[in-house]
Order: structure tokens, then C-alpha cells, then sequence
């Protein structure tokens, strides 16, 4: 068989594992992978690449991917949709492994729809995909975070300060509620719950009052106000309709140095989180997901994702367009909330 790979969307640590276990799974068993440049849009341009065992050598702890990655919607416009049939044509694949978050996946749902074979494997690192336990990028990015925290409760102490940590988390708090209860955290706010500033101001300065002159506050890029604002970075949106987060940890840095007037500093870690080498446990979801998208290749069960149920590797239909995350865990936040304050 001749199976088509692509990454699409953000990028994120264990993509490299993903392609570099597909090109070996399909190699041994007699298949060839062509590998399909900056997601989708490599199928619509006609950008392709063979891909041998050569090709995928070294990569398993390399960040990023080396397919690259766009966020390209071909059902933007007739034109490019019809490109991409005739492209899966022309180069006589067999079937498509789209490696990507809902955006990625939801297109693979529409072309599976179409007629064409596709087989997902789930990625973001925000953890909130439905249908799936983890996504690989995840432990890494939390990794980060917290090495991030470590680090600024040294300055914070030394300062007397407050320090503000704005990390990835658009609709979910998986990143900032596991980084807060790994990095001794004294406050989180997620997505999931709305911003109540008072409260937030009164557990730091009950916390200042007993003794303790500084506190990390851990912010999700796309926690709320009580009015259900976000703060964005611009009004322009992507080819999915996602505008630009960032700049909610700045504006709650001002809001707490106002209302407390205790010295407050603002970390954004941004990209940061995203690069990088994968953490051991990434690169094995990664790998495991890369060697079971071969097998449902090869089984023609298309229109699937590959998926993590607790420890085991299983699959599920591709996610529709519409479909809902994967709902946060309250619970877990709950347990974060112990330490605060």
C-alpha cells in the first residue's frame, strides 16, 4: 500500500515520534509512506516526499515535525477540496494518516465522508480532545510549566513578589491545573472556572498576611472574566475561526497590583511550551499511536482514530466537526484547590 502521512495545526512535542513510527511499520511490512508537506496544504499544492527509514532517522527526540504544519482548511473553498482528490489521485495513495488536533481531524472526517481513507491520530497539547484518555505533547508541556514554576519561586522569594505564569490552555485547564499542583502553585485559573478577581485578591493577601511574602498564580491563555470576556491578541482568525489568545496574565498582573498593591510580574510562556524534546512518555504514546494508525491502515478500518483507553492503545470513529472536547476534570481542580492560598 502507498499511505499518505500529514501533520496539521500547532505543533507539538512527539509529532517526530508519530511519522518516524509509521515509516518504520509500513517499511517492514512491504508498504511506502509518502510524506505530505504543512498539513493539508501539502495535499492541496501537490507537495510531497518519499519517506524511507533514512528519512526518519534521529528524529524520535526531535521537537516539532519534519513534515511541517499548517493550519490550512481545504473545505475553505470548492477549489482546493477538489485539488486534494485529484492530488490523492495522482500520486496513488491508498490512504491518508492525518496527524493533527479537531481542526485536522474534523477535515479528515469530511474526506473519509467523501469516500477517501483516512486514519486519525489525535495531538494537542492542551489534553482535550474527545475520545481519547492523553494526547502526546501534554506531559511535555506540563514538564515545562513546571520547570517554568520552579524556576520563578526562586526570584518570587527573593523579591517578595507575585508572579503571574500565562500557559497554553484555549478552552480547557488540563496544562495549568497539573503544572499548578506539580510546581507548588498558590493559585489557578482555568476556562473552566470564571475569574473571580476578589477572591483571588483575598487568598493572596490572606497568604502575605500569615507570613508568606510572595505567591505564583498559574493562568490559562483562555481563562474568563465573570462576563464571559477573553482577552485576545488581535480580531483577525485562522482558516478554523480561532482568533490569537494571549495577554489574560498581563491584565490580571495589573488588576492584582491595583487591588492588593503587592509588587506583581507577569511570565507568558507562550511557543515555549511547544518546543522542545518530548518527554519519554510522549515519545511512547506517540510511537504506539504511529505503529496502531499502520495497523487500521492495513485493516481498512478507515474513518477511525487511534485513541488511549488507560494503558491501551484502541481506536474510535474520527471526531466530527462539531463535536465537543473532552470535558475538563473538575475533581482534579479540586485537588489543586487544596493549595491554594
Amino acid at each position: 500500500m502507498k499511505i499518505g502521512v500529514l501533520t496539521g495545526g500547532g505543533d507539538c512535542p512527539g509529532l517526530n515520534a508519530v511519522v518516524r513510527a509509521i515509516v518504520k511499520k509500513a517499511e517492514k511490512g512491504g508498504d511506502t509512506v509518502l510524506g505530505i508537506k504543512n498539513g493539508w496544504q501539502g495535499l492541496v499544492r501537490g507537495i510531497v516526499e518519499p519517506m524511507t527509514d533514512f528519512s526518519v532517522s534521529g528524529i524520535l527526540p526531535k521537537g516539532g515535525t519534519i513534515l511541517g504544519t499548517t493550519r490550512t482548511n481545504p473545505f475553505k473553498d470548492e477549489d482546493s477540496v477538489q485539488r486534494c482528490l485529484s492530488n490523492y489521485r495522482k500520486y496513488g495513495l491508498d490512504a491518508v494518516i492525518a496527524i493533527g488536533g479537531e481542526d485536522t481531524l474534523g477535515v479528515a472526517r469530511r474526506f473519509h465522508e467523501t469516500g477517501l481513507p483516512m486514519v486519525g491520530v489525535p495531538k494537542t497539547i492542551d489534553n482535550d480532545l474527545a475520545g481519547t484518555d492523553q494526547t502526546f505533547g501534554y506531559d511535555t508541556a506540563v514538564n515545562v510549566v513546571t520547570d517554568a514554576i520552579d524556576r520563578l519561586h526562586s526570584t518570587a522569594e527573593s523579591h517578595h513578589r507575585i508572579m503571574v505564569v500565562e500557559v497554553m490552555g484555549r478552552d480547557s485547564g488540563w496544562i495549568a491545573t497539573a503544572a499548578a499542583i506539580a510546581g507548588g502553585a498558590d493559585y489557578c485559573v482555568i476556562p473552566e472556572r470564571p475569574l473571580d478577581l476578589e477572591d483571588l485578591c483575598n487568598s493572596l493577601t490572606h497568604r502575605r498576611e500569615r507570613g508568606k511574602e510572595f505567591s505564583i498564580v498559574v493562568v490559562a491563555e483562555g481563562a474568563q472574566s465573570r462576563d464571559g470576556q477573553v482577552v485576545t491578541q488581535d480580531t483577525s482568525v485562522d482558516q478554523f475561526g480561532h482568533v490569537r489568545l494571549g495577554g489574560v496574565g498581563s491584565w490580571i498582573a495589573r488588576e492584582i497590583e491595583k487591588r492588593t498593591g503587592i509588587e506583581t510580574r507577569v511570565t507568558i510562556l507562550g511557543h515555549i511550551q511547544r518546543g522542545g524534546t518530548p518527554s519519554a512518555f510522549d515519545r511512547i504514546i506517540a510511537t504506539r499511536f504511529g505503529l496502531r494508525a499502520v495497523d487500521l491502515v492495513r485493516e481498512r478500518k478507515f474513518g477511525r482514530m487511534v485513541c488511549l483507553k488507560g494503558l491501551d492503545v484502541s481506536d474510535v470513529e474520527l471526531p466530527a466537526v462539531d463535536q465537543k472536547k473532552r470535558a475538563f476534570d473538575m475533581d482534579f481542580f479540586r485537588d489543586a484547590e487544596v493549595f491554594f492560598g
